[in-house]
């Protein structure tokens, strides 16, 4: 824990006062975000992605911190059942979609099909590239039924992932986040690099497109995400100045992310 706030990443680093004095504003934004998005019945859904030990978990918490639970949801769905491997694939997430006046985040979404059941082999090659093909047709639907979608990829470095699982199974309060396909994470590091590119290529689309998280710093790296979140959606009282975003941390991904060494290899 005491480490990470001499991190440094693209010059970044900030003390633990800063991080708590600037977190509790964008609590505030967010407070205003979700009256607004519940007095207007709009339909907010965040997809929230990354390789094991990416901080999800921790992202995701401090943005719903402080927000009403009946109006917001966190969907952090575990195995298919046998009946959801029988059912279109995407099946087992529409209930999980937003009505009006909800905010939902997917921690961890349908993209399990890109990335772990790719590379673990949970799913044959057929199934793999129907999902590359359906994803943005499904996601483009979802947007026309007037659903904003947000996708966030927290990209974390080989050597910050060894550390963050070491940490997790040394912390008996993280017991319950330690599975089997921890230890294929870094043995198959470089397969989960590959099917992130794939992913990023092939569902990267202008109706949800992919937002790349520089995450190595983990305080930096949540209030990044917390800004753009906000400066990307439209609520009373919004308070611009609070908003702006490090483009080090956090970016929309385009094809030069890849040729341009932007992305954790």
């Amino acid at each position: 824990m005491g480490k990470d706030k001499d991190k440094e990443e693209n010059g970044n680093r900030i003390s633990d006062k800063d991080y708590e004095a600037q977190l509790y504003e964008l609590h505030v934004q967010l407070v205003k975000f979700q009256r607004d998005l519940i007095a207007k019945g709009g339909k907010v859904a965040v997809v929230v992605e990354g390789r094991d030990g990416a901080g999800k978990d921790g992202t995701i918490k401090r943005i719903v911190q402080h927000l009403s639970p009946r109006d917001m949801r966190v969907v952090a769905l575990g195995k298919p059942s046998d009946r959801d491997r029988t059912s279109w694939y995407f099946q087992r997430y529409v209930p999980h979609l937003p009505a009006g006046g909800e905010f939902v985040l997917f921690n961890r979404s349908w993209y399990n099909r890109a990335g772990v059941e790719r590379v673990m082999g949970f799913c044959n090659e057929e199934e793999y590239e129907s999902f590359l093909q359906e994803a943005p047709q499904f996601e483009a639907m979802l947007v026309r039924s007037d659903i904003t979608l947000i996708k966030y990829y927290l990209d974390i470095s080989k050597e910050e992932q060894k550390e963050r699982l070491a940490a997790r199974r040394a912390d008996p309060l993280k017991q319950w986040k330690i599975s089997p396909i921890d230890a294929a994470a870094i043995k198959k590091w470089n397969e989960y690099s590959e099917a992130r590119d794939a992913m990023f290529m092939h569902t990267n689309h202008d109706a949800a497109p992919w937002h790349v998280v520089k995450a190595d710093v983990k305080k930096v790296a949540r209030l990044n995400v917390i800004r753009h979140l906000l400066g990307a959606l439209d609520y009373k009282g919004k308070d611009e100045k609070l908003l702006k975003v490090d483009p080090n941390i956090v970016f929309r991904f385009s094809e030069k992310a890849l040729t341009q060494d932007r992305l954790s290899h």
